[in-house]
Formats: C-alpha cells, sequence, structure tokens
C-alpha cells in the first residue's frame, strides 16, 4: 500500500480516485511540492505556496543561490532576506542542489529557463534537464506542472515523453499541466498572490489537480488546453514586444516631424478606452520580451508559416543599441567637438528595468560592447548592479555620484529612481537620455534618443 497516498498501486490507474485524493490533500495544505529552478519565478512561487500552508523543496542547479537560501539571504533585489528568512523560519522550505530532495513530492512544478540561440531558436535544454531530473522521482497519483514559457506543444511533445519514460503515462497514472509564470520583476503593486493564473491540462482531471493547487495560491483562469495555455502566455509579451518596437518607431517619424513621442503617447493614453501607452527605450531586456515572441515565430516556421510583424518588430527593437550610440557619436560631434574614439562615456542603467538587478538581455551591455568597439573609454553606474560581464572581461560599476564631470557623455539606458538626473545633466556635456528621465529639467545638453 502506498501509505502517502492513501490508496492501492491498481487503485492509482483510476485517474477519478489519485485525482480526488490530490484535490482533498491540497485543500488541506497536505501536499509536498517540489519547485524546480529558484530564480525571479521560483523563488516567489516558494514563499506564496508556503504561506498557504504547503511544504515546499525547492531545487536548483546553482550552488551558490541555494546556500544563500538556506541561510536566510536573498539573491533577488525585490525579494528581501527577511522574506526569505520568514520561509526558512516556517521549518517547511529547504533548497538543494541534489534532486534527491524532491523524492516523495505530490507535486512538481518547473520553472526553469527558456531563452533562444543566435538564430532566435528555442532552446528547451533547461526544461528537459528538469523533466529528466524529475522522471526518476514520478509516482502515480502525483502533478506535474511547467511555468516556464514557451510555444504551443512543448508540454505534450517535448516534456510529456521525457516523464512517460519510466512507464507512468500522463493522464492515467499521473496529471499533467501547464500555468505559465506572470512575474513582474520590481513591481511592487502585484505579488504572486496578486496574479491571476491561466491553468490548463489536456483532460478533466489533470485540470482539477491543477486548479486544487494554484486556486490555493491565487484566482485561476483555466484554459481548454495546454497549447492554448502556451499560446495565451506568448501573446502576452508578443502584444508589448510588437507595440515598444511601434513606439520605436514612432518616435523616429515623430522626432522628423519635430513632435515629442512622448508627450504623444501621455496625450493618446487620456483616452478611457481602445488605448494603451507603450513608450520608446534603447530596446527591450530580460527573461520574456526579447525572447518569447520569437519561440512563436519559430514554431510557425517549422508549420510554413511567417510571422511578419514578430519579425519585423525585432528587427527594428535589435537596431535601438545601435542607434543609440549612433545619436551618441553625433552629440558628441555637435556639442563637444569629439570623436567617440577616446571619449569617455558612462553608461547609466545595466539593469534591463527600473530598480532592479536583473542584467539579462539588457540593452545596456550592447550598448557598452558597441562603445567600445568605437574606441570609447567606457564605464556604468547602476546601484543593484555591482559589476557586468562583457566580451573581454568583467567591468565593475562607479559610484553613482562621484567625479561626474569626468565624463564627456552620459547615456541613460535604465532610469532607476536613485539616479540623481540633474546632477547628472549638470555635470556631463552631453547626455543621452532613452527614457524620458531627464528631458523634463530643460537642459539644452539633454537629447532625447
Amino acid at each position: 500500500m502506498d501509505e502517502r497516498l492513501g490508496m492501492m498501486p491498481e487503485e492509482t490507474q483510476v485517474p477519478e480516485t489519485w485525482t480526488a485524493r490530490f484535490v482533498d490533500r491540497a485543500a488541506a495544505s497536505e501536499l509536498r511540492i517540489a519547485v524546480i529552478g529558484l530564480g525571479y519565478v521560483g523563488l516567489p512561487l516558494c514563499e506564496a505556496l508556503i504561506g498557504v500552508g504547503f511544504t515546499v523543496r525547492g531545487f536548483d542547479v546553482d550552488s551558490e543561490k541555494v546556500k544563500a537560501l538556506n541561510i536566510g539571504q536573498s539573491y533577488l533585489a525585490h525579494m528581501s532576506d527577511t522574506r526569505v528568512g520568514a520561509m526558512i523560519d516556517s521549518g517547511r522550505f529547504e533548497a538543494s542542489t541534489h534532486a534527491e530532495v524532491m523524492a516523495n513530492a505530490d507535486a512538481y512544478i518547473i520553472s526553469v529557463p527558456t531563452p533562444v540561440n543566435d538564430k532566435r531558436e528555442p532552446d528547451l535544454s533547461y526544461v528537459e534537464r528538469a523533466g529528466q531530473a524529475v522522471a526518476p522521482l514520478l509516482r502515480p497519483g502525483c502533478l506535474v506542472v511547467l511555468e516556464s514559457t514557451t510555444f504551443p506543444g512543448t508540454t505534450e511533445e517535448v516534456l510529456k515523453p521525457i516523464l512517460e519514460v519510466g512507464g507512468l503515462k500522463a493522464g492515467c497514472d499521473f496529471a499533467l499541466g501547464y500555468s505559465p509564470e506572470r512575474e513582474d520583476p520590481g513591481n511592487q503593486s502585484y505579488s504572486t498572490a496578486d496574479i491571476p493564473r491561466i491553468i490548463s491540462a489536456d483532460s478533466p482531471h489533470e485540470l482539477a489537480c491543477v486548479q486544487a493547487l494554484y486556486s490555493r495560491v491565487t484566482h485561476t483562469v483555466p484554459v481548454s488546453n495546454l497549447k492554448t495555455a502556451e499560446a495565451a502566455k506568448l501573446t502576452e509579451n508578443i502584444f508589448r514586444f510588437v507595440n515598444i518596437a511601434l513606439a520605436n518607431e514612432l518616435r523616429h517619424t515623430f522626432a522628423a516631424m519635430g513632435v515629442d513621442v512622448w508627450e504623444v503617447m501621455d496625450a493618446a493614453a487620456s483616452k478611457p478606452f481602445g488605448f494603451m501607452p507603450f513608450y520608446p527605450g534603447p530596446g527591450v531586456g530580460g527573461h520574456c520580451i526579447p525572447v518569447d515572441p520569437f519561440y512563436l515565430a519559430w514554431k510557425a516556421r517549422s508549420i510554413g508559416v511567417t510571422l511578419n510583424m514578430v519579425e519585423v518588430a525585432g528587427d527594428i527593437i535589435h537596431a535601438r543599441p545601435t542607434a543609440v550610440v549612433d545619436a551618441a557619436a553625433l552629440a558628441l560631434g555637435d556639442r563637444q567637438a569629439k570623436a567617440m574614439n577616446g571619449a569617455h562615456v558612462l553608461v547609466v542603467g545595466a539593469a534591463y528595468k527600473r530598480d532592479i538587478d536583473d542584467v539579462r538581455d539588457s540593452p545596456a551591455l550592447e550598448i557598452m560592447e558597441l562603445l567600445r568597439a568605437r574606441g570609447a573609454i567606457v564605464g556604468y553606474i547602476d546601484p543593484f548592479v555591482p559589476q557586468v560581464q562583457l566580451s573581454d572581461g568583467v567591468l565593475h560599476a562607479q559610484p553613482i555620484d562621484e567625479n561626474l564631470s569626468a565624463w564627456d557623455c552620459a547615456i541613460i539606458v535604465t532610469d532607476h529612481s536613485a539616479i540623481d538626473y540633474d546632477a547628472l545633466a549638470r555635470a556631463v556635456p552631453v547626455v543621452i537620455d532613452t527614457r524620458n528621465a531627464a528631458s523634463h529639467l530643460g537642459r539644452e545638453n539633454v537629447i532625447r534618443a
């Protein structure tokens, strides 16, 4: 007899039986949950699950992360040590680099990266390895949920066969679901528990298990199948990606007409329906926006369809770092009679968005590389990012307010709230503002790009 599930082995072959058991145990907070991947998605999820009474085991291949967590320290700028310490003090959380920590779990939640390669093709190696780690541990009546953003068909076509290697079958012996993450790091208005979750599975009893788990944490939005949920998450981020590209295209067009695109967007946003403002910038970065659209574009190409709007938007956005550096070079020549070669250029902000420490795919990194390629002497300031890895080595951050007048040009890439933009504009002869962070100061040396 399987004492953990309270049923005989033959009973586990009846989906309705183990579904009812799972639902009851979820309602009673009796589930043991394993979270694979303890990054910006997995760690807040662990906190939310612990908060409603579940026992959670976290698995990550990064030993430094695991070590920090187990002594109550956070490695995410937007998640405090106090919050992590409370997770440890609950007695219901442990992190490990050893997959064995996940043994005897009732539910496995996979929240690992899904990047793209240099050809904009999906890299599912993290999902595959996570599935391989879970497969030997699966027991009848378990639930496995993928949260990583990916193209329609991944859960069924990639993850499911890996999980079924040991002989257990999804839908018959265990439940398989997909619930795309919707974290927004640094956004203080929404916690994991505040954000509705799309949930999905390919059978009603599997969906009941997914619903039983996630409804304990937040409001759920069930959809009819796995592919629909996968497509919904991509649609959310493609919407943002295309509209950011449009905002950048409009910036160039309106600038040629002597029109301020930021004022245009703010004015248009006063309409209470039918419009949502997006603003131009130096490019896009992070874990989702520069990556997710190409998962769908790749999948579309595999069935003979071209996602023209995504491809064009990608070209517009990927051209932005070069356009920013071109604007800086032009301004240095016009305002200072200096060439970029040998100029001292300060990049303001390295993270991909305001008030966080995440530099993944940040346009700041490409801008630094481009500046160096043109012979500039490059430094950067960022209160959240002490160092960055560039192609030729590590670059350390400058003190935020130290000797700003030593720089010929500053490029505002990330509009962190801790930066004194007035002091920056007073000290640096040329300021390229890609975020409309200093333009309101009315100084002639601040140039929007």
